[in-house]
Formats: structure tokens, C-alpha cells, sequence
């Protein structure tokens, strides 16, 4: 994932535009300061560039994507995307997403790499396993999951991503999540739902699983 100039790498060269506007300095400029460069670009670029844009988006953003939606919608139009260039307008596990999505050659560009999601940051890599060493530990698992089946929700980071898969788990969305639970109890007996607690405390609870049977993790 990258968030280099796309003109150093292609025929269009955006020293050909108006001077370089740094991150800092577009957040200050009124709407729609933008649009002519942003068109340009586009024009000079074609299909080689496809732009996403997360529905939460502002208009001035949003109205350039070519594609709208949820993360994972998003995630599948990058999939499919046949250009080049992957410009993610959303947060960072999104763009980390779609990188995994995308083909050999294919370049994934988050504009701002400090794009953070709160619930993301929930779960950090190293709680996660410090979390599951003290489930090996305690005999309810081993280090590959036999004895639990982890469970992410896709607002996570790519390294969490890994680990689950690591460990024969899934992603889900807040859709899927009951057959994602379903899934992973065809697997094992118990569950490590992440990166937070409601999604799966709250599908659990629907399924009819007694939230005393629920048990949080406290990472501190």
C-alpha cells in the first residue's frame, strides 16, 4: 500500500499541473478548490485508475469515486478492478483490504496513510497474542486453533486478518456474522470473537447463547 504520487509512475506527470498541494495545506482550502486538478487527472489517467469512496465520505470526495459503498463492497469492486491504480478514499484496514484483494502489479494508494478506524484499533496485534497464548496455555486450544475457532469482523487490520486465518478462523460482516458463528462452532466448541465485544456478544445473545457464557477478554 502506498501513498507516493501516482504521476511518478504513469504517462500523466503532475508536474505538468499546478504546484504539488500538500495534505496539510488541502485540509485548510475551501470546497471544491480541488475539482479542476482532480479532473484532470482523472482524464489523463482513464482506466487506469479506479477510485473508491466510502459512502461516509464527504461530497467533495465522494463525488469522484466510481465506486460507492461499504468496506466490503468496496473490497469487491477492488477485486475486480482491471486498473492499475487503487485509490481507496476510506481507512486504513479498508485499503489494507483491498491491497489483499488486488492482482500482481496493481498498486492500492490510501491518500491519507493516518486514516485510522476506532474500532480497528480495538484489537492490536500483540493483545491478540497475548490473547490466544493464554488460551494455549490454560488447554482450551492449541496454537493452530484446534479448540477454538477465531472470529474477526472486517473492521480490522490486515495483521489480525492473518492471524485468524493463520488459526482457521474467518472474517465477517455485521450480515454474516450468525453464519460466520455458525460456521466456526461446526469447527470447535468455543469462539474468540474480535475486535470487539458487541458484535458477537449481541449475535451470540440472538442465536441463544446465555451471556453468561461470554466471557471478555481484558487485554489490561
Amino acid at each position: 500500500m502506498a501513498s507516493a504520487s501516482i504521476g511518478a509512475e504513469s504517462e500523466y506527470n503532475l508536474a505538468t499541473a499546478s504546484a504539488v498541494c500538500s495534505l496539510e495545506n488541502y485540509l485548510v482550502l475551501p470546497d471544491y478548490t480541488m475539482d479542476d486538478r482532480i479532473r484532470e487527472a482523472r482524464q489523463a489517467l482513464g482506466s487506469e485508475v479506479v477510485v473508491l469512496g466510502y459512502h461516509y465520505q464527504r461530497d467533495e470526495v465522494i463525488r469522484f469515486a466510481d465506486f460507492r459503498g461499504d468496506s466490503y463492497k468496496l473490497s469487491q469492486e477492488a477485486a475486480r478492478a482491471q486498473g492499475r491504480y487503487i485509490i481507496f478514499c476510506g481507512v486504513h484496514f479498508m485499503a489494507e483490504s483491498a491491497d489483499v484483494l488486488s492482482r500482481p502489479g496493481q498498486i492500492t494508494i490510501l491518500p491519507d496513510l493516518n486514516a485510522g478506524c476506532s474500532m480497528a484499533d480495538m484489537a492490536e496485534i500483540t493483545q491478540v497474542e497475548d490473547c490466544w497464548e493464554q488460551l494455549v496455555r490454560a488447554g482450551m486450544t492449541d496454537d493452530l486453533g484446534d479448540g477454538i475457532t477465531p472470529v474477526t469482523y472486517v473492521n480490522s487490520t490486515a495483521a489480525i486478518k492473518a492471524f485468524v486465518g493463520e488459526r482457521g478462523g474467518v472474517v465477517c460482516t455485521s450480515s454474516n456474522a450468525p453464519a460466520a458463528i455458525k460456521w466456526g462452532f461446526a469447527r470447535n466448541k468455543k469462539l474468540l470473537f474480535l475486535p470487539d465485544q458487541h458484535l458477537g456478544r449481541n449475535t451470540g445473545y440472538a442465536m441463544g447463547i446465555p451471556l453468561n457464557e461470554m466471557i471478555v477478554w481484558d487485554s489490561y
